[in-house]
């Protein structure tokens, strides 16, 4: 399922949604008359930004009597004296103060100024009254003013060109995202694993290309339809490939996109959307995550005759219900959830047709597979069909970045293209994490891990209603520190009562073994005991597998649990009690046949768990080679870190002898040590020679 890939079949233009007018227009009046005035402020104030000396008005009086002063300014608003040096001030504060700015500036009192201009007068200066205080005052007093229109133009004026109500209507606007022509199509070549629903929408994509075909009968087609499926399944590529089929405008929204904090918000959205829908016909609305506004209705602590949410459903279903023959607009919805959807969204002529988009089964992932990994490049070698065996109940997004973490993987490691063992690895990782090879593990707990996993082993290999196996491993990997994994040869849709023995029996395969072989338990069987324990549970209250209890479904189906009220058991006390003695009763017979199990085959066990304190990682072909008593000939870890550093110490001393020889054939003369260069740091040894612990080693997985 790849939504990357270009459709290039050439397809009818498709309108656009029409942008918001005004945009890109000269500004309006209000908008000059604000420029003006900044600038008028700016031309007032360039006075104030000149460079002058600021001075004391005694050193003022001073110059004045000294004759440096050639004119004044007197500043009627601020009285601030402002002016020019003469040629003899500046002759003069230069030899004393080592140069001088050519103007100043002081500040005086107002009773000063009748003595100050009798004193110009006497020494001849000229002096001249301005306003430069005046105009800065009166601009910070209509500051407040201007800052009231500046904020209503761009607030209310200037949106009013975007329509009625400027701005503030905006936000009962659509935010739907529109795909078009120009965008990357996607088409039912780009979807697999999902036939079935595929083919269920198939007369939805005949409607919207020659709707005049159903007209001619007299047939109606459905309004909505609704996509419904566990997350990552693809509902909303499956949307998509229908718009790109029928080559109509897609118009996607999320269902949490329709409320905001104003009220009536939802209902003008989903009023607006369907209004560009009908204009653009034909064309689908797609509606993701539609419970988000589409929940049951009715009374509660956080619903009300208000409600935004219940407004917003409301304009959906009036909207739906104002489709005539002719509107060729579908309206599809996804989620994951369609218990919580309101019955009057689901009845007849609204969303009346509903498609199940389940888990791809074994067919549909190796198909799924097969579409992801053309964009990458696989090795000749590559089984996809193993690794659609290895993934049962894996979804379609999960199953893409399987193979992204395959390329990623072959990447960093320097290879041509992806192997069978980066398929295998990327599949534990996204569904299990991360291996943590580095973590450093005490060898008594290692050996611990290796004797747990080893039991799992024995049993998941020796029971034939059990799934074959595939791999076990002791390298820690998430929360678990060592997997033992089966390959089901099939996908299961029923589960047999043999199987669901053999599954309880492989659960407590570890336990019992640690219990034999290592005296003690640990505390790593606790996933174990709450899966068996889940497959028990269920086993005798949904699935009759008790003789004791019959065919009675004691989970019941209370439609008030979801809203926490009624939230009690549907038996009685003595009821509860005798479930609760089945399930231990199937525990214990599970626990009774699996330790009998493991102690008639302790050999093979012991050998189990030596190899993988060995080799870490075993695979199914590894572990029938030791219930036949054959050896395993490939290397261990200690070989292959012990190779590695080899190589490493060789490649060193070639190259050091290369530079020795260059050197003596430059200048005839062996070369003296240089102690700067990298070949004389310490060689990397093996971890035996530095008494290193052989826990502390770095683990390799196979």
């Amino acid at each position: 399922m790849n939504d990357n890939t270009e459709n290039n079949k050439p397809g009818r233009k498709i309108p656009k949604v029409p942008t918001m007018p005004g945009k890109g227009k000269p500004k309006g009046p209000i908008g000059w008359i604000i420029i003006a005035l900044i600038i008028i402020t700016i031309f007032s104030m360039r006075s104030k930004l000149a460079p002058v000396e600021p001075i004391s008005y005694s050193v003022f009086e001073k110059y004045l009597e000294m004759g440096y002063i050639n004119n004044v300014d007197i500043g009627v608003g601020s009285y601030t004296l402002t002016g020019k040096y003469s040629e003899t001030g500046l002759a003069g504060r230069s030899r004393q103060e080592n140069g001088a700015l050519p103007g100043f500036k002081t500040e005086c009192v107002p009773e000063v100024i009748e003595r100050l201009t009798e004193q110009l007068k006497a020494k001849g200066v000229a002096y001249k009254f301005v306003s430069d205080g005046a105009m800065w005052l009166i601009f910070i007093n209509i500051a407040p003013f201007l800052f009231v229109v500046a904020l209503f133009y761009f607030f209310f004026l200037r949106n009013l060109k975007g329509g009625p109500g400027g701005m503030l209507m905006n936000f009962g606007r659509s935010k739907a995202k529109l795909f078009g022509s120009e965008d990357k199509k996607v088409t039912f070549d780009d979807v697999a694993g999902i036939d079935e629903a595929k083919e269920e929408v198939s007369e939805i994509i005949e409607f919207l290309k020659n709707p005049k075909r159903f007209v001619k009968i007299g047939g109606r087609i459905p309004r909505g339809l609704l996509l419904e499926g566990p997350p990552g399944c693809g509902k909303t590529l499956l949307a998509r490939a229908i718009a790109g089929q029928a080559d109509v405008p897609f118009f996607s929204i999320s269902g949490s996109d329709f409320v905001e904090m104003f009220v009536g918000v939802g209902a003008s959205r989903v009023r607006d959307l369907f209004k560009q829908a009908k204009e653009n016909s034909p064309c689908i609305i797609f509606l993701d995550e539609v419970d988000a506004i589409g929940k049951k209705r009715g009374p509660g602590v956080t619903s009300g005759g208000h409600d935004e949410r219940e407004q917003t459903l409301n304009a959906i279903l009036v909207e739906m219900d104002g489709f005539g023959s002719s509107d060729q607009v579908i309206v599809i919805a996804a989620t994951n959830r369609a218990d919580v959807l309101d019955k009057a969204l689901t009845r007849p002529g609204r969303f009346d047709r509903q498609v199940f988009v389940p888990l791809p089964d074994l067919k549909g992932r190796s198909e799924i597979l097969k579409v992801h990994s053309k964009k990458v490049k696989l090795s000749p070698t590559v089984n996809l069909d193993i690794i659609a065996r290895g993934t049962p109940m894996f979804s379609g997004a999960e199953l893409e970045s399987l193979i992204n973490e395959a390329a990623i993987a072959a990447t960093m490691a320097d290879k041509d293209f992806v192997e069978q063992s980066d398929l295998e690895e990327a599949r534990d990782k996204v569904r299990w994490g991360r291996a943590k090879k580095s973590r450093t593990i005490d060898h008594k707990e290692k050996e611990l891990t290796s004797y747990h996993e080893a039991g799992h082993t024995l049993i998941q290999a020796m029971l034939k209603d059990a799934d074959p196996l595939h791999k076990v491993s002791i390298i820690p990997r998430g929360p678990m520190g060592g997997a033992t994994f089966a390959l089901p040869e099939k996908d299961r849709y029923t589960y047999s009562q043999s199987f669901c023995k053999a599954y309880l029996q492989v659960c407590f395969g570890g336990r019992i073994a640690e219990e034999i072989f290592c005296g003690d338990i640990s505390s790593g069987a606790s996933g174990d005991i709450k899966q068996a324990t889940q497959m028990a549970r269920i086993m005798v209250l949904s699935w009759g597998m008790s003789p004791k209890l019959g065919l009675v479904d004691f989970v019941g189906d209370n439609p008030y649990k979801e809203i926490g009220f009624g939230g009690g058991n549907e038996y009685s006390d003595e009821t509860a009690r005798l479930i609760d003695q089945e399930i231990k009763a199937l525990l214990d017979e599970a626990y009774d046949n699996a330790k009998t199990l493991i102690n008639t085959h302790k050999d093979k066990v012991e050998a189990i768990a030596k190899a993988l304190i060995k080799y870490e990682t075993l695979d199914a072909e590894e572990v029938r080679m030791i219930f036949d008593g054959k050896d395993i000939n490939r290397p261990t870890v200690n070989d292959l870190l012990k190779a590695e550093q080899e190589k490493l110490a060789a490649a060193a001393k070639t190259l050091q002898e290369a530079r020795q020889k260059s050197a003596e054939g430059e200048n005839g003369t062996k070369p003296s040590d240089d102690k700067n260069t990298q070949f004389d740091q310490p060689l990397p040894v093996s971890p035996q020679e530095t008494g290193q612990s052989p826990n502390d080693e770095q683990k390799i997985s196979e």
